[in-house]
């Protein structure tokens, strides 16, 4: 795997993945022109568990109509400003059984998910899961 940044202007980069992929991060303070970078890592970790808990619970076929996973982070006060804490929320949807969607999140943030053990390195994850449409099936 192969990636570059390219600066373009003030405080605009562009991230270009080795297939011609492309990414564009916003240092200034409004993020007018895309994610900071460290948002995109918190994006990127969103992403790659939900990946993970979607297929799990599709191989457990489990009737999944709705997934989002919200990252909170904590960073450190002075540079460099890693993240010392990180909570993921994953609110699920659909006919679902407690115990496989746990099972799901426990199995990405523990065996699955390269962002997540690389980011455990430096920060704390915690993780809670909620049932918006109410409670699943035991």
């Amino acid at each position: 795997m192969i990636a570059h940044s390219e600066w373009k202007q003030g405080e605009v980069f562009e991230g270009i993945a080795e297939n011609g992929n492309t990414i564009t991060f916003d240092t200034d303070s409004a993020h007018k022109h895309g994610p900071s970078p460290m948002e995109a890592v918190l994006m990127a970790l969103c992403a790659c568990t939900s990946v993970d808990v979607v297929s799990i619970l599709q191989k457990k076929r489990q009737e999944l109509t709705g997934l989002r996973v919200t990252a909170t982070a904590t960073q450190a006060p002075a540079p460099p400003r890693v993240f010392t804490l990180i909570k993921l929320t994953y609110a699920v949807r659909g006919h679902l059984s407690r115990k496989a969607v746990e099972d799901a999140v426990s199995l990405s943030k523990d065996k699955y998910c390269s962002i997540s053990k690389m980011l455990e390195k430096a920060a704390t994850v915690e993780y809670e899961i909620v049932y918006p449409d109410g409670e699943p099936q035991p």
